[in-house]
């Protein structure tokens, strides 16, 4: 039976079972499908018997052909993938804020950067190779400070890939407001003059870039640029320090993925404690996460040099940010 209570007029508290999960590791994929079934219809959901299984070495390979075979050797479905503020809203507050907050100790400085009012792009140099803390504590702290409605520019791995939808609900990364990272996507959603979208402009290649070149910022894609001087949206650079040890000593093994059909497979010291515990996917090392606002960025002010074409004009600007935000990175380490 799932744990399909839908008190959608009820807060979620936590109660002794959720503060176990919060402080052991293989418990906060629990913490997430857990606080989605209080508010949402999942018949197809993981139940108690699997939860407990997630718990103990290699249980949830057991839990997972339990609920297969439950759901009569299917994929699970969801009825619910459209954006839902209200979700949006409860599970900041009462999953990701306590994350946030208690386990990570995620901090905002230089505030004096920070804009009055949407719309904006907030560029991160986002730590690859593990689920996106630095992106969603960003969030929580920028909801917190200003009430905005902040949007994660996300892979399409976190939509529609077919192992994810064993782990999350399906439609759980469009209910919570992410945006695929893909042009028509990330334009429409630039074109709500009420947005601020949370981007890694290091893009793919900042994803499997590895510990060794960690504080190297890669190559910045200039689509955010083009969007920005396109809709007059200001950018918001933010430099990130803890991040890169959410997942430490780890390098993407390109054969590896391709065998399992997965855009990158990191691998670290911390790859047997996972296979050990799969429901770990979701969770990150220990750190503290420490976000340094920089001067905001008005693209569409810089005009043209002579000789410059339009599309050179923006690799240059994306160029200038990325050495302006490498500088500060090597400054805020020393």
């Amino acid at each position: 039976m799932s744990l399909a209570v839908n008190k959608t007029d009820e807060s979620y508290q936590f109660g002794w079972f959720d503060w176990v999960c919060l402080w052991y590791p293989p418990g906060w994929l629990i913490l997430f499908n857990r606080h989605w079934q209080h508010y949402k219809p999942d018949p197809d959901g993981w139940n108690w018997l699997e939860y407990l299984l997630f718990l103990i070495p290699g249980g949830f390979y057991l839990a997972l052909l339990i609920r297969w075979l439950r759901l009569g050797g299917r994929s699970p479905r969801s009825q619910s993938s459209e954006p839902d503020p209200h979700y949006q809203q409860v599970f900041r507050d009462e999953i990701l804020t306590p994350i946030a907050t208690r386990f990570f100790q995620a901090e905002l400085h230089q505030l004096e950067n920070l804009p009055d009012a949407p719309p904006a792009i907030v560029a991160l140099n986002h730590a690859g190779m593990c689920f996106p803390w630095d992106f969603l504590c960003l969030g929580v702290l920028l909801s917190q400070k200003k009430g905005w409605y902040v949007q994660p520019v996300a892979h399409s791995i976190f939509f529609d890939h077919p192992w994810l939808v064993w782990w999350v609900p399906r439609g759980w990364a469009q209910t919570l407001g992410a945006v695929r990272a893909e042009k028509e996507s990330f334009e429409h959603a630039i074109s709500q003059k009420q947005t601020v979208l949370l981007y890694a402009p290091e893009s793919w290649r900042g994803l499997v870039k590895g510990w060794r070149d960690r504080y190297d910022l890669a190559t910045f894609d200039p689509s955010f640029i083009r969007l920005s001087v396109q809709h007059q949206v200001p950018i918001l650079p933010v430099i990130c320090l803890g991040n890169e040890y959410l997942h430490p000593w780890t390098f993407n093994s390109k054969r590896l993925a391709r065998w399992l059909k997965m855009p990158l497979l990191p691998v670290s010291p911390l790859l047997l404690v996972f296979l050990l515990f799969p429901s770990m996917g979701v969770w990150a090392v220990r750190t503290r996460l420490r976000y340094y606002l920089q001067p905001i960025q008005h693209s569409w002010k810089h005009s043209l040099s002579q000789n410059e074409t339009a599309r050179s004009h923006l690799y240059h600007q994306a160029e200038e940010l990325r050495a302006d935000m490498q500088k500060e990175l090597d400054r805020l380490r020393n």
